[in-house]
């Protein structure tokens, strides 16, 4: 009989519910818990006057799009909590890890409530807000994408513990999912749809509110690569072709729904938007999480948005570790131009 090979020491995704910061195993996490810390932000301070009046300049089209827009922001970030909660949470075996979690669930809560804040603000007929609030079941471009994000939250639901190399796969399948498609691809699409408005000179506040969340949700995916790596680190033999087959075909179905959602959103054609943009971006999108992933890209798109390379440099964060310097919390720090987003 084959004696298994004793470990030298706990790895990352080792079942166990580790309680004491001290010997601390994974000092960047830590770090990545207390710069989150120092980007704290509220909904009260994202003015959105200015903005009822600019919803009385749209055109229908773009009205439109706001409705969708906000309809799936009401369930997103919930959904993406939700994942948090019932699969990241217990098995990642780190306290380090897991205050960074659970710091990421605190801003998951404000995103939410920045997005009840624009429904009440953005769709004053109760008509559309029922249906907005009922997107994922009732919209069928937004429900794709919700079936999306369940079948993977669903795809490891029965695991306890994380035994084998086969639980530990299907893991990283379920964060990356959520890191590259779905906070990574999802919702930087529709971070699109907003700079396009405020490109117009629409909508500012939406805009700045979403400068916020952009710098969350890009430290939100620091953080799960940061995982990912460790991870690959420790047990190189997850990461075979089987698997960069699977992430591909994952962001391939990601990239799919989502041009969906943009055929929903853009009809016949906006000006300065449109649906084959939209797919080339998310496109160029995928390409960026799979070269932060170390796997081959797909797609060779190029980023068809100028507006999204002349966003208020001020606000916008690193696309995964720059500081900000003009929203932090006793921090300063510099801002490079050369990102692409």
């Amino acid at each position: 009989m084959t004696v298994p090979r004793q470990r030298d020491r706990q790895m990352l995704l080792d079942p166990g519910m580790d309680l004491t910061l001290r010997p601390m195993r994974y000092p960047d996490f830590y770090e990545q818990y207390r710069a989150a810390i120092r980007n704290t932000w509220t909904v009260e301070e994202v003015d959105l006057a200015a903005d009822v009046a600019d919803l009385a300049k749209l055109t229908p089209g773009e009205y439109h799009l706001v409705k969708r827009l906000v309809a799936f922001f009401a369930t997103g970030d919930t959904i993406v909590a939700n994942n948090l909660v019932l699969n990241l949470y217990k098995h990642v075996n780190a306290p380090e890890a897991r205050l960074y979690l659970s710091r990421q669930l605190f801003e998951e809560a404000v995103h939410v409530q920045f997005y009840l804040t624009l429904l009440d603000t953005y769709l004053p007929d109760h008509d559309d807000r029922t249906e907005a609030f009922a997107a994922i079941e009732r919209i069928p471009s937004i429900k794709q994408k919700g079936d999306f994000c369940f079948r993977w939250i669903d795809s490891i639901d029965s695991l306890d513990e994380l035994r084998t190399p086969a639980d530990r796969r299907s893991f990283l399948l379920n964060l990356i999912c959520f890191a590259a498609c779905i906070e990574g691809l999802f919702f930087y699409g529709a971070f699109a749809y907003v700079y396009w408005l405020r490109s117009r000179g629409l909508l500012d506040g939406l805009a700045t509110g979403t400068n916020w969340v952009f710098r969350d949700e890009s430290m939100h995916m620091s953080f799960a690569f940061s995982v990912i790596e460790t991870v690959r680190k420790e047990e190189p033999e997850l990461f075979d072709d089987e698997l960069t087959a699977q992430v591909t075909r994952m962001l391939e179905e990601a990239v799919d729904a989502e041009a969906a959602f943009a055929e929903d959103v853009c009809g016949d054609g906006l000006s300065g938007m449109n649906t084959a943009d939209m797919r080339r971006y998310l496109e160029y999108v995928a390409d960026q999480r799979l070269a932060r992933l170390g796997m081959p890209t797909r797609f060779g798109s190029a980023n068809p948005f100028d507006f999204m390379a002349l966003q208020d440099v001020q606000e916008l964060t690193n696309f995964f570790e720059r500081r900000v310097s003009a929203y932090q919390v006793a921090v300063s720090g510099t801002v490079s131009l050369d990102e692409e987003f």
